[in-house]
């Protein structure tokens, strides 16, 4: 093993704050993804780290089982480094020590800075990821004031509110990145966390620099990539949780967002199954979808006093299959979903959102005056036009059989045109003025 290698390794340690002495047990049983310790099933816990000696130094794991005579250890690093006979120690939960001096750094999913930048300051609180917990419902505050995207889309359809909770659902390559980096440039939030869960590694520096841009002097970006362990890449969205958690104690209004829950559940799934569960819906175990939902209710509105966590989740669907259980199970716990769709995307439409699949179960409260009852006209003559799209490149449709119809016939495709939206375009404040005065300067008489 490499210098560097160990190095990280007495880095995870320590951020863990070990104790010096602990319990210990040997090491009974090594398989190619875990090992089992005898002699601490009476002391341990579900998620306690284990550090175990190896020939390189101390490998860290979390515990995933616990039986009579032994407990099931998943390492944090890829491999496996025990060997059978080895001393294993019991250090206890791991935990993060957030501090507003990591707003602008990257970091992993132990809270280990990894952009090159030097050390970072230490909070002095410390929060455990995994343990974290939801208020209590009826000790949470309300849904907080309206907040603007810049992205007019969703501004107008899918519009949110501060501590509200939303799925980005979609396949890949269909600009679910660049939407998130432009989320993440919204105005009326205090920080933004970012949590890049099984990404490739060559995309994490182009989001951080390119996607991010000026906005990252407010950012915290946590990343496990996808040649991370399953432990690490299950963690990273935890911790991303957890530093969002301590932020909005502090009174911050916070902007979080996963990309994607999806590989959350597939890590979750490899943990799981190593842990022995069997396999249930399409090879993932019961707690996957047990996990989920504890993770995705603790962002929201925090206690009376104290700030809010909106979370935005991006979903990854396999083949495109919307009912895939993953995307079904979170669709049914969050405030709202954007759904891409990747017939928009290959017309050119950016972002491409389905208007007609996509709802945000709080715009209400964010809608004012007459702003609900345009988007219902806008949704009728774009669900109109999409009905008939068929029958009009079949031939059918002849101009002045029906009013409606040729009304939408007209506005949809100029709608289309307004909507499309780059990253670098000014940003639009007002986009239900936007709108109406585009589609007027569209509609009207020509000559």
């Amino acid at each position: 093993m490499t210098a560097t290698a160990t190095e990280a390794r007495l880095s995870a340690l320590a951020a863990l704050d070990a104790p010096r002495l602990a319990i210990s047990g040997r090491v009974v049983d090594v398989a190619p993804t875990s090992w089992r310790v005898g002699g601490l099933s009476p002391f341990v816990r579900l998620g306690d780290c284990i550090a175990c000696e190896g020939p390189d130094g101390e490998e860290l794991g979390e515990v995933v089982r616990v039986e009579n005579d032994a407990a099931t250890v998943k390492p944090f690093g890829v491999g496996v480094g025990a060997q059978v006979g080895s001393f294993a120690r019991r250090i206890g939960p791991m935990t993060i020590a957030p501090h507003a001096a990591w707003k602008g750094r990257v970091v992993d999913a132990f809270g280990r800075p990894c952009d090159g930048k030097g050390p970072i300051e230490q909070g002095a609180q410390r929060f455990a990821p995994e343990d974290g917990e939801p208020p209590r419902a009826l000790d949470r505050a309300r849904t907080g004031r309206p907040v603007k995207t810049n992205v007019m889309l969703i501004d107008v359809f899918t519009p949110l509110v501060l501590g509200q909770r939303i799925g980005i659902f979609a396949g890949s390559g269909v600009g679910k990145s660049t939407l998130m980096g432009m989320l993440a440039r919204a105005d009326g939030f205090d920080s933004v966390v970012v949590a890049l869960v099984g990404e490739r590694g060559r995309e994490v520096r182009e989001f951080v620099e390119d996607t991010l841009g000026d906005t990252l002097g407010k950012v915290v970006a946590v990343v496990a990539t996808g040649d991370e362990s399953p432990m690490m890449r299950r963690l990273a969205p935890k911790t991303a949780m957890a530093i969002a958690e301590c932020f909005r104690d502090q009174g911050e209004n916070v902007l979080l967002i996963v990309d994607s829950v999806t590989r959350l559940a597939h890590a979750a799934r490899d943990v799981a199954l190593a842990a022995g569960e069997p396999p249930v819906s399409r090879g993932y175990p019961p707690s996957v979808f047990s996990e989920l939902p504890m993770l995705l209710e603790r962002a929201g509105p925090g206690r009376e006093g104290s700030g809010t966590i909106t979370g935005i989740f991006t979903v990854l669907v396999d083949g495109d299959d919307h009912n895939d259980p993953i995307a079904d199970s979170i669709r049914g716990t969050l405030d709202g979903h954007i759904v891409l769709d990747r017939a928009i995307a290959e017309q050119g439409r950016f972002p491409a959102m389905d208007v007609l699949k996509s709802i945000s179960r709080l715009a209400p409260h964010a809608w004012q005056g007459s702003e609900r009852e345009l988007v219902t006209r806008l949704r009728s003559m774009i669900a109109r036009f999409e009905d008939t799209r068929d029958l009009r490149l079949l031939g059918g449709y002849q101009r002045g059989s029906d009013q409606t119809l040729d009304i939408a016939v007209d506005l949809v495709p100029i709608l289309y045109d307004i909507l499309i939206q780059k990253p670098e375009d000014p940003q639009v404040r007002a986009p239900f003025d936007e709108i109406s005065r585009r589609l007027k300067e569209g509609m009207a008489p020509k000559g």
